[in-house]
Parts: structure tokens; C-alpha cells; sequence
């Protein structure tokens, strides 16, 4: 079973973003990680490095394949989940949750306008299994 909480917001690189003012706290999605099986490693930026929308911030690999991890939006890393190194399998039983993975101030949070409601990433989903 799928979850996808209505008080995040979702990118179409199956990322979720969680907005607190002008800190938005990322992680994957539950689709994602249901698609991944099981997580072996992540390699996550320090905190204090910048971001751009659109460019990797990190590498995870599963038992099936390594992504890269985009990043939703631009700025600044002012947090790392460091929890994730001690026990990745957070990753796969609480994605949206503890499973976060960086905090980001956000250098123009217009760039939330361009993400998707929790409806509008079921939406894609659907799409994107049915071009497969």
C-alpha cells in the first residue's frame, strides 16, 4: 500500500518536500522506495553545501539499482539526517518521516509552484507505470 501524505509536496524524481517558512525538509517518496526494495547505502552532501533544483545531491543504492537523488529545490543544506548512516533501513519503513534525508534553505521558494500535490503525484505515477 502506497502512502502519500497530504501535507507533502512531490517531485516528478520521486522526492517528497516537507515546508516549514523557508526550510523545506527532503526525502523520497514511499513509491520510490517500494520501487527500490531494499536500500544498501546513501551518500548524502555535508551540511553547509549548496544545491540547485534539478542537480543530484546524493547517491542511494538498492538490491536492484543506485540513483542519483535530485534535488526539488535550490539552496542552501543546512541539515543532513545523519540517523540514516546507523541504520538505512529507515529509509524503506518510515520514508516520510524519520527517513529524511536533508533539511534545505530555500533560495527561491517560487520553485515550490513547480512540485506536485499529493493527488498530482498519484496522478504521475499512474502515467508514468502506464508508459512503461
Amino acid at each position: 500500500m502506497k502512502v502519500f501524505p497530504d501535507d507533502l509536496l512531490y517531485s516528478r524524481e520521486h522526492m517528497w518536500v516537507r515546508v516549514d517558512g523557508d526550510l523545506a525538509t527532503v526525502g523520497i517518496t514511499d513509491y520510490a522506495q517500494e520501487k527500490l526494495g531494499e536500500i544498501i547505502s546513501i551518500e548524502l552532501p555535508e551540511a553547509d553545501t549548496e544545491i540547485e533544483r534539478d542537480e543530484p545531491f546524493g547517491m542511494l543504492e538498492s538490491a536492484k539499482a543506485s540513483i542519483e537523488l535530485i534535488s526539488p529545490l535550490s539552496g542552501e543544506i543546512i541539515s543532513v539526517n545523519e540517523d540514516l548512516t546507523d541504520d538505512i533501513g529507515i529509509l524503506n519503513s518510515d520514508p516520510h518521516d524519520t527517513g529524511w534525508m536533508i533539511v534545505i534553505e530555500m533560495k527561491d521558494p517560487s520553485e515550490l509552484d513547480d512540485l506536485l500535490d499529493a493527488q498530482g503525484y498519484q496522478d504521475f505515477i499512474i502515467q508514468e507505470v502506464e508508459g512503461d
